[in-house]
């Protein structure tokens, strides 16, 4: 099949759209907190409505493209996402925010749902891996420059910088609320993909078997298949994990170091990402040459130690061990998808619903992690929640029994050959 490269780079556009739109709650999680007067625990449900929809969004949403196709649920998925903006950029508060998030959430979940099967179809299968590799790098890096771009707008409007759009945000954003700006960027970026998917013309997609959703029936036949249930907890557990550490980094460098959360905090979450990104080049490799599993376990320990390091270290230290926790998750969520689906024999469409739908892990570890650092007074003791969450990943390494293994390299056969024992 000829590959479709402009519908191939509609869809590299869109994961990083995606990720440039869902990864700048870490960095804006301090000025929310103190500009909206609020505890860490109500702050938590900020991510957790956007997190929220995905739990709420991700099975229906392969239902929408089952009918109406990748390109009709793309748009729509956009234009939620450009209305939850221009709503929060207009009407600042609290509940706006959460609502807000809410929309944006659910046009993200759309969005994933729609287009990993576009992508097979327009780039090739043959190509499929290539391709999904390149469309998680553009995601990371596109993480990765989210928090370039809020800090460096925040200050150029602090210095005053004389620009057209410094100064349309000076004049729409109030004073005290200059990160209010990402969410009128975010509504453009939305718009501008609205208008490149309604040009494009898309190829039609022949969804196979394991991009498909079931009835209702196959659903609740899995949901009694322990397995299913606890990898669902596992995806939890990774987005948890990931959110949890993200949005508590900035926060916690002014806390307890001082440090300030416009550039030494959003350059720290910035890096966070990139690792993370850096790290799934890695992941590729190891998994290549070693039991997924014991890849899992190794990163597992490797993030439990970085945490520690980043939670009890001096700030030198903090800096940079927040982004090497982002390093060895890198490789978790592909490790526990992959385990999941070839852990059970049919229905992998239905099932990778129920796993997306435990992306909702990631809004429930910030309120109970803000829940117990209030209560306690020490952010410290609320990431307590991040080495239960590694602990339960780390144990999918023991108890995973897939039917199929992932394949690897030897790379002793031919020595062993030539020296038998």
């Amino acid at each position: 099949m000829k590959t479709n490269y402009t519908a191939v780079l509609l869809v590299l556009v869109t994961f990083f759209a995606i990720s440039f739109i869902t990864n700048i709650l870490g960095p804006l999680f301090p000025s929310l907190v103190e500009d909206f007067n609020i505890s860490l625990a109500v702050a938590g449900f900020l991510p957790f409505s956007f997190f929220a929809a995905y739990g709420v969004m991700s099975i229906p949403s392969g239902m929408l493209v089952d009918k109406y196709g990748e390109k009709f649920v793309m748009l729509v998925a956009f234009v939620m996402a450009a209305s939850g903006s221009f709503l929060f950029a207009m009407q600042p508060s609290f509940f706006m925010a959460m609502g807000s998030l809410f929309l944006i959430g659910s046009g993200m979940a759309m969005l994933q749902v729609a287009i990993n099967p576009l992508l097979r179809v327009s780039g090739g299968q043959e190509h499929f891996a290539f391709y999904s590799v390149l469309a998680q790098l553009l995601f990371g890096g596109a993480a990765t420059l989210s928090p370039i771009v809020y800090s460096h707008v925040v200050q150029s409007m602090a210095a005053g910088e004389q620009s057209a759009l410094i100064n349309f945000f000076s004049a729409n954003v109030p004073e005290q609320m200059t990160w209010l700006s990402m969410y009128w960027i975010f509504a453009a970026v939305s718009v501008v993909m609205i208008i490149l998917i309604a040009l494009i013309k898309l190829p039609k997609v022949e969804r196979k078997e394991d991009e498909t959703s079931g009835a209702l029936s196959i659903y609740g036949q899995l949901l009694q298949n322990k397995s299913v249930i606890l990898f669902f907890i596992g995806i939890a557990a990774y987005v948890g994990t990931e959110q949890g550490v993200a949005n508590a980094i900035s926060l916690f460098l002014e806390r307890y170091h001082g440090l300030d959360p416009v550039t030494v905090g959003a350059n720290t979450v910035s890096e966070f990402w990139l690792m993370l990104t850096i790290g799934c080049v890695l992941g590729l490799l190891l998994v290549k040459l070693l039991d997924s599993r014991l890849v899992l376990k190794l990163f597992s320990a490797g993030a439990m130690i970085s945490l520690t390091a980043a939670l009890f270290g001096s700030a030198d230290i903090s800096v940079m061990a927040f982004p090497m926790v982002g390093f060895f998750l890198s490789v978790m969520w592909s490790v526990i998808f992959s385990l999941a689906l070839n852990s059970v024999a049919q229905h992998h469409g239905s099932f990778a619903g129920i796993l997306c739908t435990g992306i909702v892990g990631g809004g429930l570890a910030s309120p109970i992690i803000g829940l117990i650092a209030d209560m306690t007074g020490d952010l410290r003791i609320g990431m307590v929640v991040v080495y239960i969450t590694l602990g339960y990943i780390f144990a999918i390494g023991y108890w995973a029994k897939p039917l199929v293994t992932n394949k690897t390299v030897k790379l002793f056969n031919k020595a062993s050959a030539n020296n038998p024992a």
